[in-house]
């Protein structure tokens, strides 16, 4: 029974991850049908073709046999092409708007994920001081009744943000600006409790919060400010890998992603479905990235021909966004190997 129960665990996590595809590539199919761009393929999966159909546009839509990734096919996407429905000779404003519809798509869901998060919540948490724990090193300077708004210089607006700002930032004394009967403080160098994890430390919250009333306002308030504070954390964990703060083992690819996302729904739905908004924010982000192959890489070249009013030749943007894939596929096998190793107790 338990085999079975992790098998259906995986087959959710992989569901899962195949939404998220899913999604991303329906950003790119449902703006560029609107821009009556020819769609020749759209595909979930990765590799051998396992099924599929064909519309009356002439438009493949394909399972392919790994269950990791996927693509829309557009005419004129990587080469020269004429014809009202190629990609190329769409104007520039409508190539950035289908190009960036997959990484917001990622992002909306993230979003709707996040909001369902904070409604099942029985309640809000301010970013107002209500009590210490004991032992609370924060005591000598904080009281109760302080409203924490910025921590370590990062503006913050509920409990959410205060504890990931302490978290990545209060390893060490920070400062802390709070509001105290009415006036604005600065309170310098600032100690909170510290915890290591996977080798990295970590700041700690030591006192517990008021609660906020439950109504349209704080529920949208929430949801954006966590929604905002998980792109802050995305970027973070980026300048972290660069600075060397975070190793690679911190890294995951799609073996990991799927491994995750399996545990998380043995600890239950809330724990799933935060890990999967998490997840979903960080495929958005982090595909919109100016950096060759991925949407932002593409997003650049656009940018020029908006700005200077003419296109990089085809052959030029094909031979960067190779390079790219070339560099991402080496990453990405690097990264699955470094998976399958942990997961088999192993190492790389």
């Amino acid at each position: 029974r338990s085999a079975m129960t992790t098998f259906l665990y995986i087959l959710l996590a992989i569901f899962a991850f195949g939404l998220m595809i899913l999604l991303h590539e329906l950003g790119h199919f449902l703006t560029a049908r609107a821009a009556g761009v020819k769609i020749e393929e759209f595909s979930i999966g990765m590799g051998p073709r396992l099924c599929g159909v064909t519309d009356k546009r002439g438009t493949a839509f394909n399972l392919r046999a790994l269950p990791f990734g996927g693509f829309v096919s557009m005419e004129g996407e990587d080469e020269e092409a004429d014809g009202e429905d190629s990609f190329a000779e769409k104007r520039p404003w409508q190539k950035f708007i289908i190009v960036a519809a997959g990484g917001l798509m990622n992002v909306l869901l993230a979003f709707v994920l996040m909001f369902g998060i904070v409604l099942s919540q029985d309640a809000l948490a301010s970013n107002t001081v209500a009590q210490f724990r004991e032992g609370a090193t924060s005591a000598a300077q904080l009281q109760t009744g302080d409203r924490i708004v910025r921590v370590d210089g990062t503006r913050t607006r509920v409990y959410y943000d205060v504890a990931y700002e302490i978290m990545h930032a209060g390893y060490e004394p920070i400062d802390i600006e709070v509001i105290r009967d009415g006036q604005k403080l600065v309170l310098h160098d600032v100690t909170f409790p510290t915890q290591t994890s996977s080798g990295m430390l970590f700041g700690t919250v030591d006192f517990v919060p008021y609660a906020e009333e439950k109504n349209v306002g704080n529920l949208l308030k929430h949801t954006f400010v966590r929604s905002f504070s998980t792109v802050k954390m995305i970027w973070d964990s980026l300048i972290d890998m660069i600075f060397g703060r975070v190793s690679m083992d911190a890294v995951s690819g799609p073996v990991g992603v799927t491994v995750a996302l399996g545990d998380a729904a043995k600890q239950g739905g809330g724990s799933f479905v935060y890990l999967l908004c998490v997840l979903s924010m960080n495929l958005g982000v982090v595909n919109l990235l100016p950096l060759p192959a991925l949407d932002g890489g593409r997003l650049v070249f656009i940018l020029y021909e908006m700005i200077f009013r003419k296109k990089v030749p085809a052959k030029y943007e094909a031979a960067v966004h190779f390079v790219g894939i070339v560099l991402l596929l080496g990453l990405m096998v690097l990264v699955t190997f470094k998976d399958i190793a942990k997961l088999f107790g192993g190492g790389l």
